[in-house]
């Protein structure tokens, strides 16, 4: 873990990799995306937080949504990344990227919606500094 690192940086490199991950659907189908601009910290241990948010990509109606999740799961197995995969409780097809920096995470799946595939996100850890509460929006 890198020490030094501040949430505005494990925000920007996660929200890079959330990017990062959308480009792997193939453009013909992507109608938008939408990166949320603020998230949540959540506790990694007593003294360490990540920045958790989301990117939600819609495709056009019609879109096989399990073999573009799929592809990504390929994408980065092939490039030596920790991928596991399960299902959601809507049974679906759902994909978990754990870079080896603690916390960070990438979960892609179907999204809420039937045209939309969603990547979850927590940054790497890190400290917040003295005196800032972990509470709202980051």
């Amino acid at each position: 873990m890198k020490a030094e690192l501040t949430w505005q940086e494990a925000k920007a490199h996660t929200q890079a990799m959330q990017l990062e991950i959308a480009a792997l659907i193939p453009k013909d189908a992507v109608i938008s995306i939408d990166q949320k601009k603020k998230g949540v910290l959540l506790s990694c241990n007593k003294t360490q937080h990540n920045w958790n948010a989301s990117t939600t990509v819609t495709v056009a109606e019609g879109t096989e949504l399990e073999p573009i999740v799929g592809a990504i799961e390929a994408h980065y197995r092939a490039n030596g990344a920790k991928v596991s995969v399960d299902r959601n409780v809507d049974e679906n097809y759902r994909i978990q990227i754990d870079p080896p920096a603690p916390g960070e995470n990438y979960i892609v799946s179907e999204g809420l919606s039937p045209n939309e595939i969603r990547i979850a996100s927590g940054s790497a850890c890190f400290t917040l500094p003295e005196g800032v509460y972990p509470g709202g929006d980051f």
